[in-house]
């Protein structure tokens, strides 16, 4: 089953990947759009501001091209690496980082040492530099949403620094602004640029340095995928967890105490945890559980009732309330007692597998029901699940609970169980 989901996310994979490349040619051509556009307008006016903002959009050219062959490589499938190749987008990242950094430097090292107090700027300079600021943050906005949808980190840097870039272009707006009515502070623009530039390149950095040293994903994606192994009925905890990123991807390991059973029906649960967290989790590549048998020292039954009084009911799906009964197994004692309400009660259609998928949240071991739920929906919900369920001709859960005692009582002593 886990080599057939496999194939079936290879066409979502190839579509994913296409709209990624699609959205990085996007963001090579705007790029080259607006050096073409700063760079004559800094020959026109002479700003080096402007010059400035006209390297780090060139600049920005370069880690599209590399952003482009760090999602194509990272597709590829290679026998040496069995977990793909999907870390190259976080290189990727980090050579974007690193061309950042480089811009900074270079626009700080003119500001500091050129000249620009002689610097007259023209009013349609100022408006066509007015014009450019909204371009490189609506490709942003666009680069990381995309790139949040489809988790790939190449894609999140270059929005990331093409919103930066927003703050820069107003800088530089701002100080031609000033320079066009005399104040010489082209230069201080340079510099602030430079300082958003450097900030941009350490954000990006970091993310990527994370993910590259096998950092863990997220708490808020970790609780996520914890929650959805120990939901399943036949989990009675998660030992330890530990997921990572790789490029866009999630690989998820985990030892999980079961209850004892046959290695099919773990297996089977297996499965189950792993559709679940690959519908919770976008991106999961891979998930790998350990599972380890567990003794439990208590028993736990449910059985439909018609009252909180406890009177047993006789429809299993419209029964109002549910008992959840716990019994030492070893002592065969009476633990704990617990009425809850039936969500499902009060639906028109599916009260039968809405009312078991209810129950398997609060994991029993064996479900009583006044009559046989054979080829019903409920059935086949516990039968997945490996619960059990049986008949008792019990009419009150006070009844029952002696019934169980008494057959937990002979199971200890070794004598064969009454039919309850």
């Amino acid at each position: 089953m886990q080599e057939e989901d496999e194939k079936n996310l290879i066409p979502d994979r190839k579509k994913e990947d296409s709209i990624i490349r699609k959205v990085a040619c996007y963001s090579l051509a705007v790029n080259a759009f607006l050096v073409i556009v700063k760079l004559y307008l800094a020959w026109v006016s002479g700003s080096l501001a402007l010059q400035a903002d006209a390297i780090n959009s060139f600049i920005d050219i370069f880690a599209s091209l590399a952003l482009i062959a760090g999602i194509w490589l990272s597709c590829l499938k290679s026998s040496k690496f069995p977990y793909g190749l999907y870390k190259i987008e976080n290189f990727v990242s980090i050579f974007i980082a690193f061309l950042v950094f480089l811009t900074a430097w270079e626009i700080l090292i003119k500001a500091i040492y050129e000249d620009s107090t002689a610097l007259t700027i023209s009013g349609w300079v100022l408006l066509a530099v007015a014009g450019l600021v909204s371009v490189p943050y609506l490709l942003g906005t666009y680069e990381v949403k995309i790139g949040k949808k489809y988790n790939s980190p190449g894609l999140i840097a270059d929005g990331k620094q093409h919103k930066v870039d927003v703050l820069s272009t107003m800088v530089v707006f701002f100080a031609l602004f000033a320079q066009y009515f005399g104040i010489p502070v082209d230069s201080i623009g340079a510099i602030i640029v430079a300082g958003f530039i450097a900030y941009s390149g350490w954000e990006i950095l970091k993310d990527s340095m994370k993910t590259l040293l096998d950092a863990s994903i997220d708490y808020k994606t970790r609780d996520l995928i914890k929650s959805a192994i120990n939901s399943d009925p036949v989990v009675i905890c998660t030992k330890e967890l530990n997921a990572r990123n790789s490029g866009r991807y999630i690989f998820v390991e985990a030892i999980v105490n079961m209850k004892k059973t046959d290695l099919s029906k773990a297996h089977l649960a297996s499965e189950r945890i792993e559709s679940k967290i690959r519908n919770l989790v976008p991106n999961v590549e891979r998930v790998v559980i350990h599972y380890e048998p567990k003794e439990r020292s208590y028993i736990r039954y449910a059985v439909p009732l018609e009252n909180r009084e406890g009177d047993l009911s006789l429809h299993f799906g419209e029964a109002p309330y549910f008992g959840i009964l716990d019994f030492n197994f070893d002592e065969a004692k009476f633990l704990r007692k617990e009425i809850l309400q039936n969500p499902a009660v009060g639906l028109e259609r599916q009260k039968g597998i809405r009312s078991a998928e209810f129950l398997l949240k609060h994991k029993p071991d064996l479900v009583f029901s006044k009559q046989k739920l054979t080829g019903k929906s409920a059935e086949y919900v516990f039968e997945s699940a490996g619960i059990l369920v049986r008949v008792t001709d019990a009419c009150n859960i006070s009844v029952l609970i002696k019934k169980i005692e008494s057959e937990l009582e002979q199971r200890k002593e070794g004598e064969e169980s009454p039919s309850l």
